[in-house]
C-alpha cells in the first residue's frame, strides 16, 4: 500500500482541453500539477541509482524501517538507455546481493582471456607483452557482460524489494524548498508542439517531493549539470574530461568465437591525428562480440570524426579477422566521464546527493565505472537511511562525504588518480608507460598528482590549422554509415515537440563554429544531428538539427567550442531502445 498512490498518479495522466486559451492553461495547471510526497527520489535507473534504491530496499527489510522510494527513468524501459562495454567488476555486485548467481543475474561470461595491442598502422598491430601492461588493465576474475541487461536485472530487483520504478518518466526541472534545499524533480509535460502549442494530447508532469533527491542521471546527466552550477559543487577541482565510446554488436562465425576473450587496443587511427584513446572487443556469449572506440574528447584537430574513426579501425586486420563472415546487429554511442578524482566534485547538496556517473566516479584507469558507480548508490543508501530514521529531511547529508572517502572507491580512485592527466600530457604510448611505473612499481603511491585544468571543450585548434582527414566510404560489410548506424540503434522521438537540443545563440554555428572551426558537430555527433545544408530558397548556409537521431550521448553538450548548446531532455520514452548493450 506504501506505494499505490504514487502509481496510480502517474498510470493515471490528465488532460487539458484544447483551445483558444490553451497557453493559459497550461500555465496554471503548471502551477497546479499533481503532486506526490515520498521519502527518496531517484532521478536515473543505471547502476548507481538501482544500487541506491535496492540498498534502501533491503534496509527496510532489515528493519522494519519505512523507507518510500520512487525511480523515474527517462528510457522506454530500464535498460533503454544503457550502453557501455562492458566488463564488469564484480566487487560491488558480491556486496550488493552475494547471492547473485542463484537469482539469476545476467552476468555469464567470464573472462578467459586478456590482450592488449598497439596498432601500428592500418595494416599492423603489436601484441603487448602481459608483463608491461599496467595492471589495472588486468581483468581477471571479471565477467563480460551487457550493462542493459544488468540494470534490467536489478531493475527487477528494486521492485522485488518493494521500490516503485517508473520508466518512460524524464525528470526536466529540479524543485526548490524556500530555504533553497532541493524539495524533489518535475517529470516533463507531454503533448506539447515543435511551436510550444499543447496539444490534444496535452498531459501536464507530475511533482515528486522528497526528503531527499538522488541524481543518477549518468554521465553529463542535465540535472547534475545545473546543480553543480547553482550550488558551485566544481570549486577548487579540475574540469570533467569526457569520452566518447561508439559501439557495435556483432553475431560472428562461430568457428571465430571465443567466449571470455577481452581484447583492447591503442594507437592508430586516432594517431593519425594526434587524439587520445583507445577501443575494445569482447566475446561475450551466444557467438556475439562487442566492439567499440572512446575518442578521448580532449582531441585538437575539428575534422575528427569519432564515428568514422570506428570504423577504420575495423579494418586493421587484427580487429577485421574477428568480423569476416558476421553481421552487425546493434549500434550506439554514449559520453564516458573520465576526470577521475580530481575531477570529481562536491556530491552533497541539501536535500540531495549526486551519484555515479553523474558526479563521475568512474575509473578510467581500468575502463570500469559499473562498480563504483553502484558501491557510490550503496554508500549513499546507507547514510539516507541512518538520517530518515532520526527524522532528518532537506538537509546535507555531510556524512556522505566522510563515508565515501573511507570506502574502497576512493581508495581506488586515489591511487589511479594520474592515469587520466598522463594520458593527456604525454599520449596514449608514453602516458601508458607512466601508468606502469606509477601503478605496477609504485602501487599508486607517487607523491604528486597530476592536474588537467583544460576543459575538452578548449582544446580544438583552428580548422585552417588542423589536417583534414579523409575518410573511405563504407563498404557494407565491416565500415557502415552514419544514418544506417542509427537505424540499428532503435531510435525513435515524438517528432512534433519542443527539440531538445537547445542553442544559446541560434547564430553562433555559422557565424562562430563554422568559420573558425568548420562547425565540429557535423562530425563530433555520432548520429548525423547537425549540419551545414545549403537553403534551397536562397542558397545561403543553414544550421539544422534532426533532434530525431538524438541517441542521447550528449557529446554536443560536452564538446561544443562555444558551449552554445544544451542538451535538455525530450518526451519520456524518447531516444534509443538498445537491447544488449
Amino acid at each position: 500500500m506504501l506505494f499505490r498512490s504514487v502509481a496510480e498518479c502517474f498510470r493515471t495522466p490528465f488532460s487539458v482541453a484544447s483551445g483558444p486559451n490553451t497557453q493559459s492553461i497550461a500555465r496554471r495547471q503548471a502551477v497546479e500539477r499533481e503532486s506526490m510526497e515520498v521519502d527518496v527520489v531517484i532521478v536515473g535507473a543505471g547502476p548507481s541509482g538501482l544500487a541506491t534504491a535496492c540498498r534502501l530496499g533491503q534496509i527496510a527489510q532489515e528493519t522494519g524501517q519505512e523507507i518510500s522510494v520512487v525511480v523515474v527513468e527517462k528510457g522506454s524501459e530500464v535498460g533503454a538507455h544503457i550502453l557501455s562495454g562492458a566488463v564488469l567488476e564484480p566487487r560491488a555486485l558480491n556486496e550488493l546481493f552475494p547471492n547473485w548467481q542463484e537469482l539469476g543475474a545476467p552476468v555469464n561470461t567470464k573472462v578467459t582471456g586478456d590482450d592488449i595491442f598497439f596498432l601500428t598502422g592500418p595494416e599492423k598491430a603489436q601484441k603487448v607483452p602481459n608483463m608491461f601492461v599496467p595492471k589495472t588493465m588486468h581483468n581477471e576474475g571479471n565477467y563480460i557482460i551487457s550493462l542493459g541487461n544488468l540494470c534490467r536485472w536489478l531493475g527487477e530487483q528494486a521492485e522485488g524489494l518493494g521500490i516503485e520504478v517508473f520508466p518512460g518518466f524524464a525528470a526536466t526541472e529540479v524543485l526548490y524548498n524556500e530555504d533553497g534545499s532541493v524539495k524533489g524533480i518535475a517529470t516533463g509535460d507531454s503533448g506539447i508542439g515543435h511551436d510550444g502549442e499543447h496539444k490534444p494530447s496535452y498531459t501536464p508532469g507530475m511533482e515528486l517531493h522528497a526528503k531527499y533527491t538522488i541524481f543518477s542521471e549518468g554521465c553529463r546527466g542535465h540535472l547534475g549539470k545545473q546543480l553543480q552550477e547553482k550550488y558551485n559543487l566544481r570549486e577548487g577541482t579540475d574540469p570533467q574530461h569526457y569520452g566518447i565510446g561508439i559501439k557495435e554488436l556483432w553475431d560472428i562465425d562461430p568457428a571465430k568465437h571465443q567466449e571470455g576473450l577481452v581484447v583492447h587496443t591503442a594507437g592508430w587511427p586516432l594517431t593519425e591525428s594526434g587524439s587520445p584513446g583507445g577501443a575494445f572487443l569482447y566475446h561475450i556469449e551466444n557467438n556475439q562480440v562487442a566492439l567499440g572506440l572512446i575518442t578521448d574528447l580532449a582531441y585538437s584537430n575539428p575534422h575528427v570524426s569519432p564515428f568514422d574513426e570506428m570504423q577504420r579501425w575495423k579494418t586493421n586486420p587484427e580487429i577485421k579477422k574477428h568480423l569476416e563472415g558476421g553481421k552487425r546487429v546493434s549500434y550506439g554511442a554514449r559520453a564516458i566521464v573520465k576526470g577521475g578524482l580530481q575531477s570529481l566534485p562536491k556530491m552533497t547538496i541539501p536535500g540531495g546527493l549526486l551519484v555515479g556517473d553523474n558526479a563521475g566516479t568512474l575509473n578510467f584507469a581500468k575502463i570500469k565505472g559499473t562498480h563504483t558507480a553502484m558501491k557510490s548508490g550503496m554508500i549513499a543508501a546507507e547514510v539516507l537511511a541512518e538520517a530518515l530514521k532520526a527524522g532528518r529531511g532537506s538537509d546535507e547529508l555531510t556524512e556522505y562525504k566522510d563515508a565515501f572517502e573511507k570506502s574502497w572507491v576512493y581508495e581506488e580512485l586515489h591511487a589511479q588518480r594520474n592515469f587520466g592527466p598522463a594520458q593527456h600530457k604525454f599520449g596514449n604510448l608514453i602516458g601508458s608507460a607512466f601508468a606502469f611505473v606509477d601503478l605496477n612499481l609504485f602501487n599508486g603511491k607517487l607523491p604528486f598528482t597530476m592536474r588537467d585544468t583544460t576543459p575538452d571543450h578548449a582544446t580544438l585548434k583552428p580548422a585552417d590549422q588542423s589536417k583534414k582527414i579523409d575518410y573511405p566510404k563504407p563498404d557494407g560489410k565491416i565500415t557502415f554509415a552514419k544514418l544506417d548506424s542509427v537505424f540499428l540503434s532503435n531510435t525513435n522521438h515524438e517528432e512534433d515537440q519542443p527539440c531538445h537540443l537547445t542553442l544559446k545563440d541560434p547564430s553562433v554555428p555559422l557565424e562562430v563554429n563554422l568559420p573558425k572551426w568548420d562547425e565540429p558537430a557535423q562530425r563530433y555527433c555520432p548520429a548525423g544531428v547537425y549540419e551545414v545544408v545549403e537553403d534551397e530558397n536562397n542558397g545561403e548556409n543553414r544550421f539544422q538539427i534532426n533532434a530525431q537521431n538524438c541517441v542521447h550521448c550528449k557529446t554536443c553538450d560536452i564538446k561544443d567550442p562555444t558551449q552554445n548548446i544544451n542538451w535538455v531532455a525530450p518526451e519520456g520514452t524518447g531516444g534509443p531502445n538498445y537491447p544488449n548493450m
